[in-house]
């Protein structure tokens, strides 16, 4: 059973401006449910545009003090929060697998973990922001670069990694000496609130981590509309990235973002067929199916799409769904009966023009689950092969050549992640260059680093979440330029008046 308490924890509201927990003005409220139980665990006033106003307001206070801050005091301050997110690390697994259904062991072995390791890194990385190194590019005067922070930065994360988002949200951003208001998703506010209080805890100062959890309609588009929020970041759908960049563009702001994805997963005629099936399943049901990079399409090549089929439908059948709260449940619920049904939706329509392998039902249960659902005889234009769907449903069609395998690949208007499964290095490098995509593993699925970037091509957005590569989000550079020669009348003037 969870010790988490939320009630406990947020009795004076799921708002976190200054420094300090406050109530949402909206007038109205939200009820976060275990979805593993439909139980009522938390309900609180959602955020309004005054409390948006009163977080952008407060970030906008602290942000020269802290952009004034040395790297290295910077840096100090993220080493202590990392610090501590580990000694804090069981409260936020608790935490995690409450509010959104996910097993223990994936919060415990991976969401939060990751999200330590993503802190230490950061703040490493804050002490490595220059620019170029110094020259006379023309010959008379010296040139650099610097970077400088952006302002304050108005963030939206979605419900399916809550602490993992908080911080691929975060970290970048205040380690270039940026401030920040982040709205977490209703749904899942716990991990998020937390996450600012540590950095409160750690010696961050009060107004650099602000929390506002509202309504997307409501609070999100008043945040992203701001005057005084200089830079957004997104992770979400695509149709709603879409409204995001919108309002964006009407104050001409710098925007990120990380939008839906719709995997592929190829498998050509030499790779390991056990590698490959445990990879899929894997790579399927993380998070029962609700991540952007899941495999959700697998591409396999004829020689080997019976046996793969085949033993896809096996290992899924032998997948524990329980108690998030039992260490030796595999996965959970989704977030949401309604999420649910949307999942359910898209698997009962296909099964007119498809063939359901196995599960494709919901569990005579309370919480929200559905079984592993494994998907064949689809066409690669219909909805299940097209569509984001964002449950635990993997779809497999065969192909002939690798020509064809790599086209098919590359059919959707989705491009965030892939995956490519072989033992001849050279046809894995093709595919590596030729699959659009933001990331393409080789012989394996899912796994991610806090020194590598990560984000889209095409529908599934731009910019780049972790590694140094983020910070080309959350900085501005600027050229500087010195006059060498003390020369008061310079050559180049006569082309604008007088003669040589």
């Amino acid at each position: 059973m969870h010790n988490f308490q939320a009630r406990d924890h947020f009795a004076d509201g799921a708002q976190y401006i200054a420094g300090r927990l406050t109530k949402g003005t909206s007038g109205r409220t939200h009820a976060v449910v275990d979805p593993a139980t439909a139980e009522e665990v938390y309900s609180y006033e959602l955020a309004g545009r005054d409390d948006v106003d009163a977080a952008v307001a407060a970030a906008a206070e602290a942000f020269p003090g802290w952009a004034g801050a040395t790297p290295g005091e910077r840096s100090d301050a993220m080493h202590r929060f990392a610090g501590v997110l580990a000694d804090r690390a069981e409260e936020f697994a608790q935490a995690e697998s409450l509010q959104c259904g996910k097993p223990i062991k994936l919060s415990r072995e991976f969401d939060v973990p990751g999200t330590v390791d993503n802190t230490a890194f950061f703040a490493g990385a804050a002490r490595h922001l220059q620019g170029q190194s110094a020259g006379e590019y023309t010959g008379d005067h010296t040139s650099y670069v610097r970077r400088e922070p952006i302002g304050v930065v108005g963030s939206i994360a979605p419900w399916n990694y809550p602490l993992q988002m908080a911080a691929w949200k975060v970290l970048p951003a205040i380690a270039a000496g940026n401030t920040i208001v982040l709205k977490p998703a209703e749904l899942t506010p716990f991990t998020s609130l937390l996450f600012a209080q540590a950095a409160t805890e750690a010696g961050v100062p009060d107004g650099v981590v602000n929390i506002v959890t509202g309504a997307g309609k409501d609070a999100g588009e008043h945040l992203v509309g701001h005057p005084d929020v200089a830079m957004t970041s997104f992770t979400g759908s695509t149709g709603v990235g879409k409204r995001v960049a919108e309002i964006a563009t009407a104050t001409v702001k710098r925007l990120h973002l990380e939008l839906g994805g719709k995997a592929p997963f190829v498998v050509f005629d030499d790779a390991d067929l056990d590698a490959a099936v445990h990879g899929a399943v894997a790579g399927a049901l993380i998070n029962s199916g609700q991540d952007c990079t899941a495999a959700t399409r697998a591409y396999v090549q004829r020689p080997l799409y019976d046996a793969f089929v085949a033993g896809v439908a096996d290992l899924m059948a032998s997948v524990r769904l329980g108690d998030p709260f039992d260490p030796s449940t595999d996965m959970g619920p989704l977030i949401s009966h309604a999420h649910r049904d949307r999942v359910a939706g898209f698997v009962d329509r296909a099964r007119s023009y498809a063939r359901v392998v196995t599960g494709g039902e919901a569990l005579q249960h309370p919480g929200a689950y559905y079984k592993p659902t494994l998907i064949t005889d689809a066409a690669q234009d219909s909805e299940i092969v097209q569509s984001e769907i964002f449950g635990p449903v993997l779809v497999v069609l065969p192909f002939d050549s690798d020509d064809e395998g790599i086209r098919l690949a590359n059919d959707t208007p989705y491009g965030l992640a892939a995956s490519a499964w072989s033992r001849d290095v050279y046809r894995a490098g093709r595919a590596t260059r030729e699959i659009k995509a933001g990331c393409v593993w080789v012989n394996d699925h899912i796994p991610i680093l806090s020194e590598m970037p990560h984000g889209g091509y095409k529908a599934s957005g731009y910019g780049k979440d972790m590694s140094a590569y983020s910070f080309e989000e959350y900085t501005q550079v600027k050229h500087v330029m010195f006059d060498n020669t003390a020369v008061v009348r310079k050559d180049w003037h006569r082309t604008i008046f007088g003669d040589r």
